[in-house]
This record gives structure tokens, C-alpha cells and sequence, in this order.
């Protein structure tokens, strides 16, 4: 598996779900290299960059170590490295809850359908800077609606985007907006307009909890 690399060790931490359906539960986070997508946004771009190659059975006992109830896989883009994926929760207990953020571009393979705990689709909108063609894939996101275990998760920076997302036709129970921040000052100037965008369209509003307490900290 290839790793993203952070102070030079393969990125694998435990910590708190900072977003989401389940934000705020105790998780090992590990953080896959490679994206397919480049948004102008991100706070994660070294994950862009070749990181470090370990084979699956090192990752499952580093993850195991940490004696954690839930894994969250993210990236980089997790569905880039399916087989690798597929093999590594193999060699994890069942009653182990996995979680896998994407950008929804991709499908997921039958085996990872079956295994995988909870979806969190992030598709990107314009405003992240890429091309849309390739960054909203509408057939890839139905395969994901049409299961109970995907929440969809935008970052928006106003009412101008939830055109795009209404376009999406998802289930309006599992969309949840966050604002577009990548530190606590930026969190707290746009958390406020998020809000009222909820309260229009009846959606849910995503905290990110990493960034209230770690504000813009790597590995945690």
C-alpha cells in the first residue's frame, strides 16, 4: 500500500472523526497517497505525493496497536488502491466499523460494498478547481445513494452552491454541508452563512471537529 508520508513516517494515527455522520468517535485514521482529483482547497496536498510503500499485513498490526473501535480510511483518494484495500480489511476483525472518505468518482468493488461500514462521499464542486466532467461522476454517486451506509458531504462556500448540489438529486436525510476552512479562524467566519443554508434546504450542517481543536495540525 502507498502511504502518505507525514514527518516522514506512513500516516497512521488515532484520533476523533472530525466530520460527519459520525464525528466525534474514536477512530485509527489511515491516509492513503494519491488523488485523482486536485482541489484548490485541500490541507491535505503532500497525500498527493508518492508517500511510503508497506504491505498490508504492517499496516493491520499498526492498526491494531492502537486498540481502536473504528478505522477511518482517507486520502488522497482510498478508491485508487482498491486491491490493496480489499486485501488489508481482510486481515481486520469484523466487528472492527470502517469508514471511507472519497470524492465519489469512483465506484467501489463488490468485496469493499460488503465490508465497508460507512460511505463518506465528498463530491467536489466547482469552486474546489477542477474539472467538472471529471469531478462529478452522477452515475457513481447513485451507486452510492442507493445503499443505506453513504452520507454525502459537500464543502460549500454559500447559497450560490447548492444549485449544484441540489442537481445531484441525493437523499436530502444524508447531505450534510460544511464550510469551505482550512484553519479555526477561517471555520468561524464561514460556519455562520453554512448554517443558514441548512436551515433553508432542511440539510444537515457538518462540523469539522479536527480543525475547532487542532486548528490547522497534521496527524491529529
Amino acid at each position: 500500500m502507498n502511504i502518505a508520508r507525514l514527518k516522514s513516517e506512513p500516516e497512521i494515527f488515532y484520533s476523533l472523526q472530525g466530520e460527519g455522520a459520525r464525528c466525534g468517535s474514536p477512530a485509527v485514521f489511515l491516509r492513503l497517497a494519491g488523488c485523482n482529483l486536485h482541489c484548490s482547497w485541500c490541507d491535505t496536498r503532500y497525500s498527493w505525493l508518492p508517500g511510503c510503500e508497506c504491505s498490508e499485513e504492517e499496516v493491520a498490526t499498526r492498526i491494531l496497536s492502537l486498540n481502536s473501535p473504528g478505522l477511518v480510511i482517507t486520502g488522497g483518494e482510498p478508491l485508487l488502491q482498491t486491491a490493496a484495500l480489499e486485501k488489508l480489511l481482510t486481515l481486520l476483525p469484523e466487528h472492527l466499523f470502517v469508514e471511507v472518505e472519497t470524492n465519489g468518482t469512483l465506484p467501489p468493488t463488490p468485496a469493499l460494498v460488503q465490508r465497508v461500514n460507512q460511505w463518506n462521499v465528498s463530491p467536489k464542486l466547482p469552486h474546489a478547481g477542477n474539472n467538472t466532467a471529471v469531478a462529478i461522476c452522477p452515475e457513481v454517486l447513485a451507486s452510492f445513494a442507493s445503499t443505506d451506509r453513504a452520507w454525502f458531504k459537500f464543502v460549500v462556500r454559500g447559497e450560490q452552491d447548492w444549485p449544484a448540489i441540489a442537481a445531484l438529486n441525493l437523499p436530502q436525510h444524508r447531505i450534510i454541508l460544511m464550510p469551505c476552512a482550512t484553519n479555526r479562524a477561517e471555520l468561524e467566519a464561514a460556519r455562520p452563512a453554512v448554517a443558514d443554508m441548512c436551515l433553508q434546504h432542511r440539510v444537515r450542517l457538518g462540523e469539522r471537529m479536527h480543525i475547532v481543536l487542532w486548528n490547522d495540525k497534521k496527524g491529529v
